[in-house]
C-alpha cells in the first residue's frame, strides 16, 4: 500500500486510534479489477468490510454484495442496491434465516447438501440456488476447505434434488481459499467446475451462472517472516480469463460469471492509526533476551489476521533510525494477541517511546468487522472514510 497525500494528511492529523478508509482508492480497485475481467459481475463480499459508506460507494459502481445473513441482507439494501444484486452466499443457514432472506426479497442462495436443498424449498418456494464445490484450498493463507462445499458426486445430486423440489438449479460456486497465492488454485478450480457442468447438462439441467467466490488477493501484505508478499496477479488474472472462456464453450446454456471479491478491493485502501504502548526488553527463561513491540492495537481490534500474516508498520515519528528486532505484540492480557512469534521478528526503532504514532499499512480488510466489543476494556477501533479523489 502506497499512502496517497488525503491518506498520509489523514493519518498525520488524527489524534486517537483509528482505521481510515480510501475510498476513491476502493472505487480505482473495482475499476481495475473491471478492466481485468470485464465479463464479470462483481458481488462484494460484505464481511471484509462491513462499512456503509463504502457499500454506498460500490454499489454505486455497480457492484452486488455476497451476504452470509439477514443482517448482512438488510445493511446491502440500505445502500440502495437492487434485491437482485444480493445473493445468500452462506451454505450454513437456520430455517428461520432462509424465511428472513426470502421476506427481505433475496432470491438466489448457495447450497451445498441435499438438507439445506430441502430447508429452501420449504421456506424459499421457487428461488434459484448455486451449489458450492469443496476445493482444496491448497495455496491460499486462509484455505477454507471442509466447512464449505461439497465433491462433485455430491454437487449433482443437490442439483437434481433441488430440480425436483421446485427450485432452480442456477449455477455452481466454487471458493479458492481467502488470498491465494497461486494460480494452479485457479486452474484446479475450472477443471473441477467443467467436470460438474458436464454431468449436469447430460442430465438436463442447464445452469446460467458460474460463481467463482473470492480469493484475488491483496499486494501489501507481509509473510510471517517480513517478506514481502508476491502474488502472481497478472497470472492469476489471465488464468481466470481462459477457464471463463473454455467454461463458455463446452456449456450448453450460455453462462454468466460472477465473483465474490472482498479483500482484493479493500485491503490495501484501509490504514490504521495506532501508536505505542511499550518497547521493552527482558530475559526469558531460555536465557535469551527479547525485545517486545507492544500497540495499542492488536488482534481484537483490528488486527485479528495477525496469525497469518504481518501488516507493514510505519513510524513516522523516527525515519531512517537506529532499529532492533521486535516480537510486536497487542495491548490485551492474552497470549495470542501477538504477531512475529516464535523465531519471527519486525525491525523498529530502537528509539520508540509510549504514545508515539504507528501506521498499520493495508489493513483494510477485516479490520472492522472482527472487531470485539472491547476485549479486555479495549475499544474496537472508530473508523473514518477520505475521500482522496
Amino acid at each position: 500500500m502506497r499512502l496517497n497525500a488525503p491518506m498520509r494528511a489523514a493519518l498525520e492529523a488524527s489524534d486517537d486510534d483509528r482505521i481510515f478508509f480510501d475510498l476513491a482508492g476502493i472505487e480505482a480497485q473495482y475499476d481495475l479489477l473491471l478492466s481485468e475481467l470485464p465479463d464479470i459481475a462483481v458481488r462484494f463480499a460484505m464481511k471484509a468490510c462491513p462499512v456503509d459508506e463504502v457499500l454506498v460507494r460500490l454499489a454505486a459502481k455497480g457492484s452486488g454484495f455476497d451476504a452470509a445473513s439477514p443482517n448482512e441482507i438488510a445493511q446491502a439494501l440500505r445502500t440502495g442496491v437492487p434485491v437482485e444484486r444480493i445473493h445468500y452466499g452462506n451454505t450454513i443457514k437456520s430455517d428461520q434465516n432462509i424465511a428472513d432472506a426470502h421476506r427481505l426479497g433475496v432470491r438466489d442462495f448457495a447450497t451445498d447438501s441435499l438438507e439445506d436443498v430441502a430447508a429452501t424449498a420449504a421456506h424459499a418456494a421457487g428461488s434459484r440456488v448455486f451449489c458450492r464445490l469443496a476445493t482444496s484450498g491448497d495455496g491460499a493463507l486462509w484455505g477454507l476447505s471442509r466447512k464449505f462445499g461439497c465433491s462433485g458426486a455430491d454437487a449433482v445430486r443437490v442439483m437434481e434434488a433441488a430440480r425436483s423440489a421446485g427450485l432452480t438449479p442456477s449455477g455452481l460456486s466454487v471458493h479458492v481459499g481467502s488470498q491465494q497465492m497461486t494460480s494452479e488454485a485457479w486452474q484446479d478450480a475450472f477443471e473441477r467446475l467443467a467436470d460438474v457442468l458436464t454431468a449436469l447438462n447430460r442430465r438436463g439441467i442447464l445452469p446460467d451462472r458460474i460463481n467463482l467466490g473470492g480469493g484475488l488477493p491483496a499486494l501489501g501484505y507481509l509473510d510471517s517472516r517480513g517478506t514481502p508478499l508476491d502474488p502472481p496477479l497478472d497470472k492469476i488474472f489471465a488464468v481466470i480469463r481462459e477457464g471463463m472462456q473454455h467454461l463458455g464453450a463446452a456449456s450448453r446454456s450460455p453462462l454468466d460469471f460472477v465473483m465474490e471479491p472482498g479483500r482484493h478491493l479493500v485491503a490495501d485502501h484501509g490504514a490504521i492509526r495506532a501508536h505505542v504502548s511499550r518497547l521493552s526488553s527482558r530475559g526469558q527463561i531460555d536465557g535469551a533476551r527479547e525485545h517486545w513491540l507492544y500497540l495499542s492495537c492488536g488482534k481484537f481490534n483490528g488486527l485479528y489476521e495477525m496469525d497469518q500474516l504481518q501488516y507493514r508498520l510505519l513510524f513516522p515519528s523516527h525515519p531512517g533510525t537506529e532499529s532492533v528486532q521486535a516480537v510486536v505484540a497487542g495491548p490485551t492480557c492474552d497470549s495470542d494477541d501477538a504477531y512475529a512469534h516464535d523465531h519471527h521478528r519486525v525491525r523498529v526503532p530502537v528509539s520508540a517511546a509510549s504514545g508515539d504514532p504507528v501506521w498499520v499499512l493495508s489493513s483494510g480488510a477485516y479490520a472492522t468487522g472482527y472487531m470485539t466489543q472491547g476485549f479486555n476494556g479495549f475499544d474496537p477501533l472508530p473508523y473514518t472514510c477520505v475521500n482522496s479523489d
